[in-house]
């Protein structure tokens, strides 16, 4: 063998054992995109030759971006949030006493949620108070928050549950790591002293420091249908008001608008072929 086919072959087994080595620290330091990056980025660094920082500050500028992007799809997994109730899908014409312009803005200045502050959507069914807070959850997760979508039962009978075991202090402060709580459909809360008491423990908890966005059928002179004592209604509403944005939407079911269209085209596809 030639020396020059020996130096070759060193080269090439030093260059081979020094990038198995680096990938060995790529994964002992968790930079999963470096790792896959740094042979292509490097080349390229070498072929177009980058001075050193510009190479360090494109391999790290993918890994950020990249573990930002896993962190975004994981608080979106957690949220419990339906993925197809997004902001581009929303009637905004359907819901006019709705402001489009103040929904954009809860969405992109989330100063709000810093303050604690609460979104409270009222309505009868079927007018989309769901889509509209999910839309909201999302845009929220896509800014780099934490969101959790959940029916008001359900939570409450966690809630019970947990007081039950002598636990409620650490469920809720479980719940703390959302900067929003989504409450769906508080009017389906039974009248109950036990629910109602543990309900009224989460608004307290939360007041001021962690934000909240509730759904209900009924409006707040109905909520002594959901809360036993008036006093502790009164304390609710006014918890939940002092620093809030309250969305009225007040319109005809797009349900049941959907079924009366689908019913009609039906009629007149019927009437057309003369069955």
């Amino acid at each position: 063998m030639s020396a020059a086919s020996i130096t070759t072959v060193t080269t090439t087994t030093t260059i081979t054992s020094t990038s198995a080595r680096l990938g060995m620290m790529l994964t002992d330091l968790r930079l999963p995109t470096i790792k896959r990056l740094a042979g292509d980025l490097c080349a390229q660094s070498d072929k177009e030759g980058w001075p050193a920082h510009r190479l360090l500050e494109a391999l790290l500028e993918h890994e950020i971006n990249e573990r930002e992007t896993r962190r975004i799809d994981r608080h979106r997994m957690e949220s419990g949030l339906s993925p197809d109730k997004r902001l581009s899908s929303f009637d905004f014409a359907a819901v006019p006493r709705v402001s489009k312009a103040q929904v954009m803005a809860l969405t992109e200045g989330t100063e709000w949620i810093d303050r604690g502050a609460n979104v409270l959507l009222f309505g009868p069914p079927g007018v989309g108070k769901s889509h509209l807070v999910c839309a909201l959850g999302h845009a929220l997760i896509d800014s780099g928050r934490r969101v959790l979508f959940t029916r008001c039962s359900d939570l409450v009978q966690r809630l019970q549950a947990a007081r039950r075991d002598l636990r409620l202090p650490q469920e809720l402060a479980k719940l703390d790591r959302f900067d929003l709580l989504i409450l769906d459909d508080l009017s389906y809360v039974r009248r109950d002293q036990a629910e109602t008491s543990v309900l009224f423990e989460l608004i307290s908890e939360r007041y001021e420091r962690k934000s909240l966005a509730i759904t209900a059928n009924t409006p707040f002179s109905q909520w002594g249908e959901v809360f036993v004592e008036p006093a502790m209604t009164l304390a609710a509403v006014d918890r939940l008001v002092h620093h809030s944005t309250i969305f009225e939407m007040n319109v005809d079911s797009y349900r049941r608008r959907a079924a009366q269209t689908s019913g009609k085209a039906k009629t007149k596809t019927n009437a057309g072929s003369g069955s």
